[in-house]
């Protein structure tokens, strides 16, 4: 039971994120945006319970609300569809910061299954990190473009179903990739042992 309550608002938050797009777009001509809002806010408040202990958390949180408030005061649908630039902003934010307070994201990452990392593994790491800060840096700006200058049906369109389609490749990629490297480091390491 204290398994899922750990798990709960990271469920929560992520089915919020992944909704998201889908809802700004039904609802758009049919719900006013100030309403449309409120799916900011909830998204908001599944962030609350990491707030003491992830500095993170605060500036997405605030971020967030200031966003909802644009919506509601205004009336307006632009701030909502700027929630996905917002996530890749505090992406961005979290794993460029990592690159100059190591150790790097995908180093915390990875010394989870093995804490013991080898040197060529902290390097990858710290690549493999960049390469997650370029993807942010692109999917972030495609995110705005498509806030600003494309139709709804467009933007949800790529940041509900295509941004994370390019993720899931960036994964697989990074993970092929990795097995490539191990498999070279250990054929290294058995000739010169």
């Amino acid at each position: 039971m204290q398994n899922i309550r750990r798990w709960l608002p990271t469920v929560l938050t992520l089915l919020v994120t992944l909704l998201y797009p889908l809802a700004i777009w039904f609802g758009h001509g049919r719900v006013e945006p100030r309403l449309l809002a409120l799916l900011l806010v909830l998204a908001a408040a599944t962030r609350l319970p990491t707030l003491k202990i992830n500095k993170s958390s605060r500036w997405w949180l605030a971020g967030a609300l200031l966003l909802a408030a644009a919506a509601i005061w205004n009336n307006a649908l632009l701030p909502l569809k700027l929630y996905p630039v917002l996530v890749n902003l505090g992406m961005l934010a979290v794993f460029s910061y990592s690159l100059y307070a190591p150790p790097s994201v995908i180093e915390r990452m990875a010394r989870l299954t093995d804490p013991a990392l080898p040197a060529y593994a902290v390097a990858y790491t710290r690549r493999v990190t960049q390469v997650w800060c370029g993807f942010f840096i692109v999917n972030g700006l495609l995110a705005l473009y498509t806030a600003g200058w494309a139709s709804e049906a467009v933007w949800s369109l790529y940041n509900g179903v295509l941004a994370y389609l390019l993720m899931g490749i960036l994964f697989i990629g990074e993970y092929l990739v990795r097995i490539i490297v191990k498999r070279h480091h250990r054929q290294a390491d058995s000739r010169h042992g």
